[in-house]
């Protein structure tokens, strides 16, 4: 039986609180379940050492026009490049890059989410890992790519934006290309982190807007990317 499956069956709620032994035994299985989710995961990155994670939101459908921007990114990447797409496998942007890369005869790679909704898989994945927690599944998305690009999304994609940000401005991840594709979408939200964050309140250092870019431009970011140094270096 899966390790996930075999600690979800001790896992049932009921209506009474926790008691401490339930609640540590509860931290334990869930702990057993992350580790597996990183192990599988470092094993799928370890195969494919040069890749580009795009990220995006689910809700996208194939006549929107960033789902086909995503495809065309997807398809250069692996045609100008040689590199593998890495999403999180599902719907929308996902699924849009995923696609431009494998029908380019390249690599696509997924790390899926167990969500109520939205979150099925897409069928243009090489190989996937599925995670039951979003934290082993973002950990595996930081690193695993030369360089990130963030096409719109909602609480989710900014979740994921903001949380590289912080691991670069920390220093806890190398800096690597973060791009933002589309202007409209975002630059209002970096105005607002201008204006506030820098400006009026100074929480962040001038220094800190120059960990992201926007870039529209599929050349530009294919030479971004190509610049960008290797993991391994």
């Amino acid at each position: 039986m899966n390790i996930k499956n075999l600690f979800k069956r001790k896992e049932k709620r009921n209506d009474k609180p926790l008691t401490i032994n339930e609640l540590s035994q509860l931290v334990i299985n869930r702990m057993y379940i992350a580790n597996d989710e990183f192990i599988q995961g470092y094993d799928l990155i370890k195969k494919y050492p040069r890749s580009v994670s795009i990220l995006g939101s689910a809700r996208f459908k194939p006549d929107n026009h960033y789902y086909k921007q995503a495809e065309s990114l997807g398809q250069r990447i692996v045609k100008d490049l040689g590199y593998t797409v890495v999403t999180g496998g599902g719907p929308g942007i996902m699924e849009a890059a995923s696609k431009g890369a494998t029908e380019a005869g390249g690599k696509a790679i997924g790390f899926t989410i167990k969500l109520p909704k939205e979150q099925t898989i897409n069928p243009y994945l090489t190989e996937y890992v599925e995670f039951e927690y979003f934290f082993s599944r973002k950990t595996l998305l930081y690193f695993s790519a030369e360089t990130y690009i963030y096409f719109p999304g909602g609480f989710g994609t900014f979740d994921e934006f903001f949380e590289i940000v912080t691991l670069i401005q920390t220093k806890k991840i190398p800096a690597v290309p973060v791009i933002l594709v589309g202007k409209s979408f975002w630059q209002p939200l970096l105005d607002l982190v201008h204006k506030q964050l820098l400006d009026t309140e100074n929480t962040i250092s001038a220094d800190d807007e120059n960990i992201y870019k926007i870039v529209d431009s599929e050349d530009e970011i294919i030479e971004i990317i190509k610049s960008a140094p290797f993991r391994q270096e």
